[in-house]
């Protein structure tokens, strides 16, 4: 298996090569120079497995020569070990025909977990095997952050550097970065937004000579690992649910389009997908995109779901790749148009191709407080803010009355966001027990500017430990 660039002038890379590098060198996103197909056999196969020898067979064709079957097995088997349920990601029904797909019970209570875990120990193997040791860095809207430190703490081989933009993500999202203590890793609250935190990364990637100087390795959801591995529970839950002899729709809560890529690469592999919907908070540049065939970015707003205050969605280049016959010229045109002018058109077909694939809605602030408060009476499940989002959207979609059974995904714990849970329902949701004095730890955080230089010299100093 190869890995190509959306924008066609990096080499191709087989998978572990494309995982340690992150960002192409043409300032690129890595895809499989070709999708596998998975069977219906082999997806009827998957009926009653645990969730790790599902990941184990949804990844194999992905990791392809890179990794041996036998140590693929072990990172698996251990990457899973700390979550804190026996299915992993668990379906709870909350309405006729209306799922909830429970992606909170891993270390650090988020999806994120499930894709981090993983990848820590894939980089792990990889550079104690290369004898190479590298810079980690990554941006964080919140959970991001939070899974890589957890993840990837205490590791010999990497040094962290998580990006998050101050004074908005939630306490609970910005101490479980600021109070491990390990001194491999990291936190730099960055005065500006989730996009100028990204957009830092991208430069610090982009500078060939601060790239090799640091051997800089990247784990956003731009590090084509992550995908695969998220891949996995759409795998998982549509065969719960009777995949193949029956298909299966997603909403997907979405801010940076990585989630609902990864449902769009099991799709594309054959997992037989109804419907993808992509859900929007306030800051709905990807649902106003997909309706107008403009994107445009604009201010990002702050909001209950901080984890999906962005703008600039990355992995949307991942989809318009696809949707543009993979002409990497056009992809790297709209993406220059978009750092010059803040926006660009999609033109036909792409357009057309991106809205038989992807359905769209968004949320506003008062309607996911009001989501909260009605999935509570009906169900008795408590959701989080992103996770509330998903709700409204599957909703208006019609999800009860489809001839699919919807999923929506439940991307994090509500007790990492007990302020908006309470606001809905007059209850503030608890912190598992394992995170017992977590709001009276010490933290260990460095505040910079939106300055790619002053960035840059604090990740090469080091930060005190």
């Amino acid at each position: 298996m190869r890995y190509v660039s959306t924008r066609g002038k990096a080499p191709p890379l087989d998978f572990e090569s494309a995982m340690l590098a992150g960002l192409a060198s043409d300032g690129g996103l890595y895809v499989p120079e070709r999708w596998p197909r998975f069977s219906e056999a082999d997806i009827a196969g998957f009926s009653g497995l645990t969730y790790e020898e599902t990941a184990f067979r949804v990844m194999k064709p992905f990791v392809g020569e890179s990794v041996s079957d036998a140590n693929l097995r072990d990172y698996v088997e251990r990457s899973y070990e700390g979550f804190g349920h026996a299915a992993r990601c668990p379906l709870a029904q909350i309405e006729p025909n209306v799922f909830l797909l429970e992606l909170f019970h891993g270390p650090t209570l988020a999806f994120k977990d499930f894709a981090m875990q993983l990848v820590a120990r894939l980089f792990q193997a990889a550079l104690s095997r290369r004898g190479e040791r590298a810079t980690i860095i990554g941006a964080t809207s919140g959970d991001t952050g939070s899974a890589a430190i957890e993840a990837f703490r205490g590791l010999e081989s990497v040094s962290v550097f998580i990006l998050f933009p101050e004074g908005r993500v939630s306490e609970v999202q910005r101490r479980q970065m600021t109070t491990p203590r390990d001194s491999n890793v990291h936190a730099l609250a960055v005065r500006g937004d989730f996009d100028d935190c990204q957009a830092r990364v991208k430069d610090m990637f982009n500078d060939a000579r601060f790239r090799r100087e640091m051997s800089l390795a990247g784990i956003n959801s731009i590090n084509w690992a992550r995908v695969a591995a998220q891949m996995v529970y759409y795998f998982a839950s549509a065969s719960a649910l009777g995949a193949p002899a029956r298909k299966v729709s997603f909403t997907v809560p979405t801010g940076n389009f990585g989630d609902i890529f990864a449902g769009h690469a099991a799709r594309a592999s054959g997992l037989p997908i109804e419907r993808l919907v992509l859900a929007t908070n306030q800051n709905d540049i990807l649902d106003r995109a997909i309706g107008s065939g403009h994107y445009r970015t604009a201010d990002v707003k702050p909001s209950i779901s901080p984890s999906m205050d962005i703008q600039v969605s990355s992995n949307f280049e991942r989809a318009l790749f696809e949707a543009c016959g993979r002409d990497g010229n056009a992809i790297a045109g709209m993406m220059a148009r978009l750092a010059s002018e803040g926006g660009f058109e999609i033109a036909e077909p792409a357009l057309t191709w991106l809205r038989e694939r992807f359905a769209s809605g968004t949320c506003t602030e008062a309607e996911t407080i009001e989501t909260i408060a009605k999935t509570f009476r009906r169900s008795g499940a408590v959701v989080c803010p992103h996770t509330a989002v998903g709700v409204k959207v599957a909703s208006d979609q019609g999800a009860s009355r489809g001839t699919a059974p919807m999923v929506s995904l439940a991307t994090a714990h509500p007790a990492k966001f007990p302020e908006a849970v309470e606001r809905a329902i007059g209850i503030s949701p608890k912190l598992p027990a394992r995170f017992d004095g977590i709001h009276r730890a010490a933290e260990r955080v460095h505040s910079v500017d939106n300055d790619i230089d002053e960035i840059k010299d604090a990740i090469r100093g080091g930060l005190p430990a």
